[in-house]
């Protein structure tokens, strides 16, 4: 994914982390200019290897005003394409799962068996139905 204007990026370290911003100009070959205002992200300079580029864009200019981009932003509908991703997906689950309790886990362990010992009699069916056929 390259590093361009417009390029929707998520947020991995630091201030805001966790959250999206749009690329608003490349200051350097390591420093660019973002601007977020539909999560957040007030207009500010952040380091290339505190960001992850995500595959989505919003179409806008070089250095827009924080409107321009909010409204660029909604037209892609970038949040609704975010949260339908497989990346926030993860990133909700794994935030669920580090909210877990010891017996959470403990129920979660046990449904996981109940799961498996279904699939193995449903498996054992099948073959023993397969070698009489």
């Amino acid at each position: 994914r390259m590093v361009e204007i417009g390029r929707v990026v998520y947020i991995d370290k630091g201030d805001n982390e966790g959250k999206l911003a749009t690329i608003v100009n490349i200051i350097e070959g390591y420093k660019v200019f973002l601007d977020g205002p539909a999560s957040g992200v007030i207009r500010s300079v952040r380091n290339l290897k505190d960001l992850q580029m995500t595959k989505f864009k919003v179409p806008i200019r070089l250095q827009q005003r924080t409107k321009n981009v909010e409204k660029a932003w909604t037209e892609a509908e970038i949040s609704k394409k975010w949260e339908g991703s497989t990346w926030a997906k993860k990133l909700a689950a794994r935030k669920i799962r580090s909210t877990l309790t010891d017996f959470d886990r403990y129920k979660l362990m046990r449904a996981k068996q109940a799961r498996n010992r279904l699939v193995k009699v449903e498996l054992a069916k099948l073959k023993k139905a397969a070698r009489k056929a």
